[in-house]
């Protein structure tokens, strides 16, 4: 196979899984959108991480929360917890890798903040132990997983939203992830500006 046809071979595998996830995953991210929303006009904040492509969705998310999506607005609250190397790194010295989300969750994470926990295998260990700090305190969790949810599939209660990618390829899963991200910051705009285009 020639390079050129890898390439179209990679764009129609994106858009297949795009087409086979979209019916089931709609109604989840717009329920998720509206979760957020509510924490934000109810004055509380939203936390994301991951690992890897993941912890750079974390920090996607964050950004355009943080600054604008595609409409002028105000910024809104949210906090990468992947990105201070010294508290990262310290946490992981002193106690463990699986601990760099959770202690900080602990720490800032308040009641009815909402935890976007992004693992494309669901089985990420630092992941799971931040949704248990964020059960903890209270907090609604948003996890995008993929293949077949893993050990964060099961951790979901009835105020959380579980976001799965249905397929095993992690490269196709965080394309995806990233369009749930753009979804849900287009919908956050428009629940809070009331702006269709």
């Amino acid at each position: 196979m020639d390079a050129v046809q890898r390439v179209i071979n990679n764009f129609n595998e994106s858009i297949q899984v795009k087409t086979d996830a979209v019916k089931n995953l709609a109604p989840i991210i717009a329920d998720a959108a509206s979760a957020i929303t509510g924490a934000l006009l109810n004055e509380h904040k939203i936390m994301a991480c991951g690992n890897g492509g993941s912890a750079a969705d974390a920090q996607h998310f964050s950004a355009e929360m943080l600054n604008r999506f595609e409409m002028e607005r105000p910024g809104l609250p949210a906090i990468a917890l992947t990105t201070d190397s010294s508290t990262l790194t310290s946490i992981a010295n002193d106690y463990q890798f699986a601990e760099i989300y959770s202690k900080q969750i602990r720490a800032l994470g308040q009641e009815n903040d909402v935890l976007l926990a992004i693992s494309t295998s669901g089985e990420s260990h630092n992941i799971i132990h931040a949704v248990d700090a964020a059960h903890d305190r209270n907090m609604v969790v948003i996890a995008l997983t993929g293949r077949e949810g893993g050990q964060l599939a099961d951790l979901m209660n009835g105020n959380d939203f579980e976001i799965r990618v249905p397929t095993w390829s992690t490269a196709r899963i965080q394309e995806v992830h990233i369009m749930i991200i753009h979804s849900l910051c287009d919908l956050v705009d428009q629940q809070l500006l009331g702006q269709d285009e």
